[in-house]
């Protein structure tokens, strides 16, 4: 376990708002110099507090794109289960995000697709074959409203 203090938690802050930031901004942001803020940083690397860094891909100007947020729910939440299902989905590069719930079902899954029948291949090829799944529950999204820009008021 870590302990991050203020400034720690200041520069993982900036780093999830802009991880290109150069250093020297970073430390000048943060009230280091740069060497320290360079040291804190590759801390947070090596305790596997920062993971990783990557580029947030807006695919309405890409390519055109659905986001399908889909609820799975299992027939059993044994550590057994959640872990078989769990192995499954990372074999998928189709299923973007995977995250265990709590509530009403077990796993929040989000793919993206180009339209109902690349939908239904998912459907078909991956969703229906995941271990242990006892419903699974589609919902279509319209826009994501954090990732676009807001209109002209």
């Amino acid at each position: 376990m870590v302990s991050l203090d203020t400034i720690d938690r200041n520069v993982i802050r900036l780093l999830r708002l802009n991880a290109r930031t150069s250093n020297a901004k970073l430390a000048e942001d943060v009230g280091l110099s740069p060497s320290a803020c360079l040291r804190r940083i590759r801390i947070m690397e090596e305790a596997g507090v920062i993971r990783g860094y990557t580029a947030l891909v807006d695919t309405s100007n890409v390519e055109s794109s659905i986001a399908v947020i889909i609820n799975i729910t299992l027939e059993r939440q044994t550590e057994e289960h959640l872990d078989r299902f769990e192995a499954a989905v990372r074999k998928f590069p189709e299923i973007r995000e995977c995250f265990l719930m709590t509530g009403g079902s077990d796993y929040l899954l989000r793919v993206e697709v180009a339209n109902a029948g690349d939908f239904e291949r998912i459907h078909k090829e991956i969703l229906s074959t995941l271990p242990g799944v006892l419903r699974i529950h589609s919902s279509f999204s319209i826009r994501n409203v954090l990732a676009t820009k807001p209109k002209r008021l």
